[in-house]
Protein backbone atom coordinates (compact mmCIF):
# COMPACT_ATOMS: atom_id res chain seq x y z
CA UNK A 1 0.00 0.00 0.00
CA UNK A 2 1.27 3.47 -0.88
CA UNK A 3 0.92 6.99 0.45
CA UNK A 4 1.75 10.49 -0.78
CA UNK A 5 4.15 12.57 1.29
CA UNK A 6 3.73 16.25 0.48
CA UNK A 7 5.80 19.24 1.59
CA UNK A 8 3.28 22.04 1.42
CA UNK A 9 3.48 25.79 0.98
CA UNK A 10 4.87 25.94 -2.55
CA UNK A 11 3.34 28.08 -5.27
CA UNK A 12 2.38 25.79 -8.14
CA UNK A 13 2.26 27.16 -11.66
CA UNK A 14 2.74 26.10 -15.24
CA UNK A 15 0.98 24.13 -17.95
CA UNK A 16 -0.20 20.53 -17.78
CA UNK A 17 -2.10 18.32 -20.24
CA UNK A 18 -5.45 16.77 -19.41
CA UNK A 19 -5.57 12.99 -19.58
CA UNK A 20 -8.28 10.99 -21.28
CA UNK A 21 -11.45 10.52 -19.26
CA UNK A 22 -11.75 7.45 -17.06
CA UNK A 23 -15.52 7.93 -16.84
CA UNK A 24 -15.69 7.87 -20.64
CA UNK A 25 -13.05 5.23 -21.35
CA UNK A 26 -14.68 2.58 -19.14
CA UNK A 27 -18.06 2.44 -20.94
CA UNK A 28 -16.27 2.69 -24.29
CA UNK A 29 -14.18 -0.36 -23.37
CA UNK A 30 -17.27 -2.31 -22.31
CA UNK A 31 -18.95 -1.29 -25.56
CA UNK A 32 -16.23 -3.15 -27.47
CA UNK A 33 -18.03 -6.36 -26.39
CA UNK A 34 -20.73 -5.45 -28.93
CA UNK A 35 -18.42 -5.94 -31.93
CA UNK A 36 -16.44 -8.86 -33.35
CA UNK A 37 -14.18 -6.46 -35.27
CA UNK A 38 -10.88 -4.80 -34.19
CA UNK A 39 -11.27 -1.57 -32.24
CA UNK A 40 -8.66 1.08 -31.40
CA UNK A 41 -9.18 3.61 -28.63
CA UNK A 42 -6.73 6.48 -28.22
CA UNK A 43 -6.04 8.74 -25.22
CA UNK A 44 -6.92 5.99 -22.74
CA UNK A 45 -5.45 6.78 -19.31
CA UNK A 46 -3.21 4.32 -17.47
CA UNK A 47 -5.33 3.64 -14.38
CA UNK A 48 -6.16 0.70 -12.16
CA UNK A 49 -9.80 0.66 -13.30
CA UNK A 50 -8.67 0.53 -16.94
CA UNK A 51 -6.38 -2.41 -16.13
CA UNK A 52 -9.24 -4.18 -14.37
CA UNK A 53 -11.53 -3.63 -17.36
CA UNK A 54 -8.97 -5.02 -19.80
CA UNK A 55 -8.53 -8.05 -17.55
CA UNK A 56 -12.31 -8.56 -17.58
CA UNK A 57 -12.35 -8.33 -21.39
CA UNK A 58 -9.50 -10.82 -21.68
CA UNK A 59 -11.44 -13.11 -19.34
CA UNK A 60 -14.27 -13.38 -21.88
CA UNK A 61 -11.90 -14.03 -24.79
CA UNK A 62 -10.70 -10.64 -25.99
CA UNK A 63 -7.23 -9.84 -27.25
CA UNK A 64 -6.47 -6.51 -25.59
CA UNK A 65 -3.37 -4.33 -25.29
CA UNK A 66 -2.66 -0.91 -23.79
CA UNK A 67 0.50 0.93 -24.80
CA UNK A 68 1.23 4.67 -24.69
CA UNK A 69 -2.42 5.55 -24.26
CA UNK A 70 -3.63 3.36 -27.15
CA UNK A 71 -5.89 0.39 -26.44
CA UNK A 72 -6.52 -2.24 -29.08
CA UNK A 73 -9.31 -4.74 -28.52
CA UNK A 74 -10.49 -7.63 -30.68
CA UNK A 75 -13.21 -10.02 -29.56
CA UNK A 76 -14.21 -12.22 -32.52
CA UNK A 77 -15.81 -14.80 -30.22
CA UNK A 78 -16.68 -14.80 -26.53
CA UNK A 79 -15.10 -17.67 -24.63
CA UNK A 80 -17.14 -16.87 -21.51
CA UNK A 81 -20.13 -14.73 -20.52
CA UNK A 82 -19.19 -14.39 -16.85
CA UNK A 83 -17.68 -11.42 -14.96
CA UNK A 84 -16.34 -12.91 -11.70
CA UNK A 85 -16.58 -11.33 -8.25
CA UNK A 86 -12.81 -11.16 -7.67
CA UNK A 87 -12.50 -8.55 -10.43
CA UNK A 88 -15.91 -6.90 -10.33
CA UNK A 89 -15.78 -6.20 -6.58
CA UNK A 90 -13.29 -3.35 -7.06
CA UNK A 91 -15.20 -1.39 -9.70
CA UNK A 92 -18.86 -0.44 -9.97
CA UNK A 93 -18.67 0.21 -13.72
CA UNK A 94 -18.25 -3.52 -14.37
CA UNK A 95 -22.05 -3.95 -14.27
CA UNK A 96 -21.88 -2.44 -17.77
CA UNK A 97 -20.73 -5.84 -19.08
CA UNK A 98 -24.19 -7.30 -18.55
CA UNK A 99 -26.10 -5.54 -21.35
CA UNK A 100 -23.49 -5.93 -24.10
CA UNK A 101 -23.08 -9.65 -23.38
CA UNK A 102 -26.85 -10.14 -23.39
CA UNK A 103 -27.14 -8.20 -26.64
CA UNK A 104 -24.43 -10.20 -28.37
CA UNK A 105 -24.60 -13.68 -26.77
CA UNK A 106 -28.12 -13.67 -25.27
CA UNK A 107 -26.80 -14.73 -21.88
CA UNK A 108 -24.58 -13.28 -19.15
CA UNK A 109 -23.56 -13.82 -15.54
CA UNK A 110 -22.12 -10.73 -13.81
CA UNK A 111 -21.26 -10.30 -10.15
CA UNK A 112 -22.87 -7.39 -8.36
CA UNK A 113 -20.19 -4.68 -8.25
CA UNK A 114 -18.17 -2.90 -5.59
CA UNK A 115 -16.31 0.41 -5.74
CA UNK A 116 -16.05 3.54 -3.60
CA UNK A 117 -18.00 3.60 -0.33
CA UNK A 118 -19.86 6.84 -1.01
CA UNK A 119 -23.39 5.75 -0.38
CA UNK A 120 -26.07 3.75 -2.12
CA UNK A 121 -25.69 3.48 -5.87
CA UNK A 122 -28.23 0.79 -6.74
CA UNK A 123 -28.20 -1.05 -10.04
CA UNK A 124 -31.98 -1.36 -10.18
CA UNK A 125 -32.19 1.23 -12.98
CA UNK A 126 -29.84 -0.92 -15.05
CA UNK A 127 -31.79 -4.10 -14.40
CA UNK A 128 -35.30 -2.76 -14.92
CA UNK A 129 -34.12 -1.14 -18.16
CA UNK A 130 -32.70 -4.41 -19.47
CA UNK A 131 -35.90 -6.21 -18.47
CA UNK A 132 -37.86 -3.67 -20.51
CA UNK A 133 -35.75 -4.76 -23.51
CA UNK A 134 -36.77 -8.36 -22.92
CA UNK A 135 -34.02 -9.70 -20.70
CA UNK A 136 -34.91 -12.31 -18.10
CA UNK A 137 -32.87 -11.56 -14.96
CA UNK A 138 -32.47 -13.22 -11.59
CA UNK A 139 -30.09 -12.86 -8.65
CA UNK A 140 -28.10 -15.93 -7.63
CA UNK A 141 -25.44 -15.94 -4.91
CA UNK A 142 -24.42 -12.34 -5.53
CA UNK A 143 -24.56 -12.60 -9.32
CA UNK A 144 -26.99 -11.17 -11.85
CA UNK A 145 -27.84 -14.01 -14.24
CA UNK A 146 -29.49 -12.91 -17.46
CA UNK A 147 -30.82 -14.47 -20.63
CA UNK A 148 -32.82 -13.44 -23.69
CA UNK A 149 -33.20 -16.53 -25.89
CA UNK A 150 -34.85 -14.56 -28.70
CA UNK A 151 -32.55 -11.54 -28.36
CA UNK A 152 -33.24 -8.09 -26.96
CA UNK A 153 -36.19 -6.15 -28.38
CA UNK A 154 -36.58 -2.41 -28.74
CA UNK A 155 -38.78 -0.74 -26.12
CA UNK A 156 -39.50 2.49 -24.29
CA UNK A 157 -37.51 2.89 -21.08
CA UNK A 158 -38.37 5.61 -18.57
CA UNK A 159 -35.62 6.17 -16.00
CA UNK A 160 -37.09 7.29 -12.67
CA UNK A 161 -33.99 9.47 -12.27
CA UNK A 162 -31.22 10.49 -14.70
CA UNK A 163 -28.44 7.95 -14.14
CA UNK A 164 -25.26 8.18 -16.19
CA UNK A 165 -24.42 4.50 -15.74
CA UNK A 166 -27.91 3.26 -16.55
CA UNK A 167 -28.15 5.54 -19.58
CA UNK A 168 -24.82 4.24 -20.89
CA UNK A 169 -25.85 0.64 -20.20
CA UNK A 170 -29.14 0.84 -22.07
CA UNK A 171 -27.55 2.72 -24.99
CA UNK A 172 -25.15 -0.19 -25.49
CA UNK A 173 -27.78 -2.89 -25.12
CA UNK A 174 -30.32 -1.13 -27.35
CA UNK A 175 -27.74 -0.70 -30.13
CA UNK A 176 -28.08 -4.41 -30.97
CA UNK A 177 -31.70 -4.83 -29.91
CA UNK A 178 -34.24 -5.57 -32.61
CA UNK A 179 -36.33 -2.50 -33.42
CA UNK A 180 -36.61 1.00 -31.97
CA UNK A 181 -35.88 1.98 -28.38
CA UNK A 182 -36.73 5.30 -26.76
CA UNK A 183 -34.84 6.12 -23.56
CA UNK A 184 -36.51 8.85 -21.48
CA UNK A 185 -35.15 10.99 -18.61
CA UNK A 186 -31.60 10.14 -19.67
CA UNK A 187 -28.52 11.57 -18.03
CA UNK A 188 -26.87 14.24 -20.19
CA UNK A 189 -23.19 14.10 -19.20
CA UNK A 190 -20.52 14.74 -21.84
CA UNK A 191 -19.28 11.19 -21.29
CA UNK A 192 -22.63 9.90 -22.55
CA UNK A 193 -22.28 12.04 -25.66
CA UNK A 194 -18.80 10.55 -26.09
CA UNK A 195 -20.19 7.01 -25.86
CA UNK A 196 -22.85 7.77 -28.48
CA UNK A 197 -20.21 9.17 -30.85
CA UNK A 198 -18.19 5.99 -30.38
CA UNK A 199 -21.19 3.69 -30.91
CA UNK A 200 -22.11 5.69 -34.00
CA UNK A 201 -18.54 5.26 -35.30
CA UNK A 202 -19.17 1.50 -34.91
CA UNK A 203 -22.35 1.75 -36.96
CA UNK A 204 -25.03 2.28 -34.31
CA UNK A 205 -28.06 4.40 -35.16
CA UNK A 206 -28.67 6.80 -32.28
CA UNK A 207 -30.21 10.28 -32.09
CA UNK A 208 -30.62 12.79 -29.27
CA UNK A 209 -27.42 12.44 -27.23
CA UNK A 210 -27.05 15.24 -24.71
CA UNK A 211 -30.84 15.51 -24.40
CA UNK A 212 -33.28 13.91 -21.97
CA UNK A 213 -34.75 11.59 -24.62
CA UNK A 214 -32.56 9.42 -26.84
CA UNK A 215 -33.76 7.23 -29.71
CA UNK A 216 -31.89 4.06 -30.69
CA UNK A 217 -32.69 2.06 -33.82
CA UNK A 218 -31.08 -1.32 -33.31
CA UNK A 219 -28.81 -2.86 -35.92
CA UNK A 220 -27.85 -6.49 -36.54
CA UNK A 221 -24.12 -6.01 -35.95
CA UNK A 222 -21.55 -3.32 -35.15
CA UNK A 223 -18.19 -2.84 -36.87
CA UNK A 224 -14.78 -1.81 -35.63
CA UNK A 225 -13.70 1.78 -35.01
CA UNK A 226 -10.75 4.06 -34.33
CA UNK A 227 -11.73 6.64 -31.72
CA UNK A 228 -10.17 9.16 -29.31
CA UNK A 229 -11.52 9.34 -25.75
CA UNK A 230 -12.61 12.78 -24.50
CA UNK A 231 -10.59 14.63 -21.84
CA UNK A 232 -11.12 13.94 -18.14
CA UNK A 233 -13.13 16.92 -16.94
CA UNK A 234 -12.83 15.89 -13.27
CA UNK A 235 -9.05 15.68 -13.46
CA UNK A 236 -8.97 18.99 -15.34
CA UNK A 237 -11.07 20.69 -12.66
CA UNK A 238 -8.85 19.28 -9.92
CA UNK A 239 -5.72 20.57 -11.64
CA UNK A 240 -7.22 24.04 -12.11
CA UNK A 241 -7.71 24.24 -8.34
CA UNK A 242 -4.00 23.57 -7.76
CA UNK A 243 -3.00 27.05 -8.89
CA UNK A 244 -5.87 28.74 -7.07
CA UNK A 245 -5.10 27.08 -3.76
CA UNK A 246 -1.34 27.60 -3.83
CA UNK A 247 -1.32 31.16 -5.19
CA UNK A 248 -0.07 30.30 -8.68
CA UNK A 249 -1.45 30.04 -12.20
CA UNK A 250 -2.10 26.61 -13.72
CA UNK A 251 -3.15 26.10 -17.33
CA UNK A 252 -4.75 22.82 -18.44
CA UNK A 253 -4.35 21.99 -22.12
CA UNK A 254 -6.44 19.59 -24.17
CA UNK A 255 -9.79 20.40 -22.55
CA UNK A 256 -13.13 21.88 -23.59
CA UNK A 257 -14.48 24.42 -21.09
CA UNK A 258 -18.03 23.83 -22.37
CA UNK A 259 -18.02 20.51 -20.45
CA UNK A 260 -17.18 22.26 -17.17
CA UNK A 261 -19.34 25.37 -17.27
CA UNK A 262 -20.91 24.90 -13.83
CA UNK A 263 -17.51 24.35 -12.23
CA UNK A 264 -15.91 27.31 -14.00
CA UNK A 265 -18.89 29.49 -13.08
CA UNK A 266 -18.40 28.49 -9.42
CA UNK A 267 -14.73 29.48 -9.58
CA UNK A 268 -15.60 32.81 -11.15
CA UNK A 269 -18.26 33.43 -8.48
CA UNK A 270 -15.59 32.83 -5.81
CA UNK A 271 -13.47 35.60 -7.33
CA UNK A 272 -10.99 33.41 -9.20
CA UNK A 273 -9.38 34.68 -12.39
CA UNK A 274 -10.26 32.37 -15.29
CA UNK A 275 -8.65 32.58 -18.73
CA UNK A 276 -9.81 30.52 -21.70
CA UNK A 277 -8.40 29.80 -25.14
CA UNK A 278 -8.73 27.25 -27.92
CA UNK A 279 -8.53 23.94 -26.05
CA UNK A 280 -7.19 25.32 -22.78
CA UNK A 281 -8.26 26.95 -19.50
CA UNK A 282 -6.13 28.66 -16.85
CA UNK A 283 -7.02 29.57 -13.26
CA UNK A 284 -5.30 31.86 -10.76
CA UNK A 285 -6.38 33.71 -7.60
CA UNK A 286 -8.34 36.93 -8.00
CA UNK A 287 -8.03 40.07 -5.91
CA UNK A 288 -11.33 39.66 -4.04
CA UNK A 289 -12.17 36.04 -3.08
CA UNK A 290 -15.77 35.46 -2.02
CA UNK A 291 -17.70 32.76 -0.18
CA UNK A 292 -20.26 31.01 -2.38
CA UNK A 293 -23.21 28.60 -2.21
CA UNK A 294 -23.21 25.53 -4.48
CA UNK A 295 -25.31 22.39 -4.74
CA UNK A 296 -24.45 19.26 -6.70
CA UNK A 297 -26.92 18.26 -9.40
CA UNK A 298 -27.10 16.02 -12.46
CA UNK A 299 -25.35 17.48 -15.51
CA UNK A 300 -25.36 20.32 -16.51
CA UNK A 301 -25.48 21.16 -12.80
CA UNK A 302 -22.43 21.19 -10.54
CA UNK A 303 -20.72 17.74 -10.61
CA UNK A 304 -20.62 15.69 -7.44
CA UNK A 305 -17.17 14.41 -8.51
CA UNK A 306 -15.76 17.92 -7.96
CA UNK A 307 -17.53 18.57 -4.66
CA UNK A 308 -14.72 17.43 -2.31
CA UNK A 309 -12.08 19.36 -4.24
CA UNK A 310 -14.13 22.56 -4.25
CA UNK A 311 -14.69 22.18 -0.51
CA UNK A 312 -10.95 22.03 0.10
CA UNK A 313 -10.62 25.27 -1.88
CA UNK A 314 -13.53 27.07 -0.20
CA UNK A 315 -12.06 26.33 3.25
CA UNK A 316 -9.44 28.98 2.38
CA UNK A 317 -11.94 31.61 1.19
CA UNK A 318 -13.00 34.10 3.92
CA UNK A 319 -16.65 33.89 4.89
CA UNK A 320 -19.30 31.17 5.07
CA UNK A 321 -19.67 28.97 2.01
CA UNK A 322 -22.34 26.30 1.58
CA UNK A 323 -21.97 23.02 -0.33
CA UNK A 324 -25.10 20.90 -0.66
CA UNK A 325 -24.66 17.29 -1.83
CA UNK A 326 -27.72 16.05 -3.71
CA UNK A 327 -26.32 13.03 -5.59
CA UNK A 328 -24.76 10.70 -2.99
CA UNK A 329 -25.86 10.64 0.64
CA UNK A 330 -22.49 9.66 2.09
CA UNK A 331 -20.02 11.88 0.27
CA UNK A 332 -18.76 14.04 3.12
CA UNK A 333 -16.31 11.49 4.53
CA UNK A 334 -13.42 13.80 3.68
CA UNK A 335 -14.73 16.51 6.04
CA UNK A 336 -13.21 15.12 9.29
CA UNK A 337 -9.83 14.78 7.57
CA UNK A 338 -9.92 18.34 6.21
CA UNK A 339 -10.91 19.55 9.67
CA UNK A 340 -7.93 17.71 11.18
CA UNK A 341 -5.75 19.80 8.87
CA UNK A 342 -7.30 23.06 10.10
CA UNK A 343 -10.45 23.57 8.04
CA UNK A 344 -13.68 24.55 9.83
CA UNK A 345 -16.51 22.62 8.19
CA UNK A 346 -19.81 21.64 9.80
CA UNK A 347 -22.04 18.99 8.24
CA UNK A 348 -25.79 19.36 8.62
CA UNK A 349 -27.35 16.43 6.77
CA UNK A 350 -26.72 16.99 3.06
CA UNK A 351 -25.29 20.48 3.68
CA UNK A 352 -21.68 21.33 4.49
CA UNK A 353 -21.18 24.79 6.02
CA UNK A 354 -17.63 25.95 5.41
CA UNK A 355 -16.23 28.68 7.65
CA UNK A 356 -13.42 29.81 5.39
CA UNK A 357 -10.10 31.11 6.69
CA UNK A 358 -7.06 32.05 4.59
CA UNK A 359 -4.01 29.81 5.12
CA UNK A 360 -6.04 27.44 7.29
CA UNK A 361 -4.21 24.19 6.58
CA UNK A 362 -1.49 22.54 8.66
CA UNK A 363 0.20 19.35 7.54
CA UNK A 364 -1.05 16.10 9.07
CA UNK A 365 -1.42 12.41 8.38
CA UNK A 366 -4.82 11.84 6.77
CA UNK A 367 -6.75 8.89 5.38
CA UNK A 368 -8.42 8.82 1.97
CA UNK A 369 -11.88 7.24 1.98
CA UNK A 370 -12.80 7.40 -1.71
CA UNK A 371 -11.48 8.57 -5.05
CA UNK A 372 -12.45 12.25 -4.98
CA UNK A 373 -11.84 12.57 -1.22
CA UNK A 374 -8.25 11.54 -1.97
CA UNK A 375 -7.89 14.47 -4.36
CA UNK A 376 -9.27 16.97 -1.83
CA UNK A 377 -6.69 15.86 0.75
CA UNK A 378 -3.86 16.18 -1.77
CA UNK A 379 -5.03 19.70 -2.61
CA UNK A 380 -5.10 20.64 1.06
CA UNK A 381 -1.65 19.16 1.58
CA UNK A 382 -0.17 21.18 -1.27
CA UNK A 383 -0.97 24.46 0.46
CA UNK A 384 -0.56 23.31 4.07
CA UNK A 385 2.23 24.35 6.40
CA UNK A 386 4.68 21.48 6.82
CA UNK A 387 4.35 17.84 5.79
CA UNK A 388 1.17 15.98 4.90
CA UNK A 389 0.91 12.22 4.44
CA UNK A 390 -2.12 11.05 2.47
CA UNK A 391 -2.68 7.34 3.11
CA UNK A 392 -4.69 4.79 1.08
CA UNK A 393 -4.01 6.50 -2.24
CA UNK A 394 -5.08 3.33 -4.06
CA UNK A 395 -8.43 5.11 -4.22
CA UNK A 396 -6.79 7.99 -6.08
CA UNK A 397 -4.95 5.66 -8.44
CA UNK A 398 -8.35 4.50 -9.72
CA UNK A 399 -9.09 7.89 -11.25
CA UNK A 400 -6.00 10.07 -11.68
CA UNK A 401 -3.25 9.23 -14.13
CA UNK A 402 0.26 9.90 -12.75
CA UNK A 403 -1.05 12.72 -10.57
CA UNK A 404 2.15 13.10 -8.57
CA UNK A 405 4.18 13.47 -11.78
CA UNK A 406 1.86 16.16 -13.12
CA UNK A 407 1.96 18.03 -9.83
CA UNK A 408 5.76 17.76 -9.71
CA UNK A 409 6.01 19.44 -13.13
CA UNK A 410 4.07 22.36 -11.62
CA UNK A 411 6.55 22.65 -8.74
CA UNK A 412 5.04 20.42 -6.05
CA UNK A 413 7.12 18.47 -3.57
CA UNK A 414 5.23 15.18 -3.57
CA UNK A 415 6.57 11.66 -3.22
CA UNK A 416 4.94 8.25 -3.47
CA UNK A 417 6.15 6.02 -0.63
CA UNK A 418 5.31 2.64 0.84
CA UNK A 419 3.03 2.98 3.83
Amino acid sequence: MHKFVIQGGRKLEGTVAASGSKNSALPLLFATILSAKPITLRRVPHLKDIDTTLTLLRGIGARASHEKGVVQVELPKLSSTEAPYDLVRTMRASILMLGPMLARERSARVSLPGGCAIGSRPVDLHLTGLEALGAELKLEHGYVVGSCPKGLKGAEVNFRMPSAGATEHLLMAASLAEGRSVLRNCAREPEIVDLVKFLRAMGAKIEGEGESDIVVNGVAALSGANYEVMFDRIEAGTLLLVGLMTGGRVQVDGMDSACLLSFIDALKASGAKIEEGNGWVAASPGANPKAIKIKTEPYPGYPTDLQAQLMAYLAQIPGESHLEENIFENRFMHVPELNRMGARIDVQGSLAVIHGQPSCYDGATVMATDLRASASLVLAGLCARGETAVRRIYHLDRGYESLEKKLATLGASIQRELD
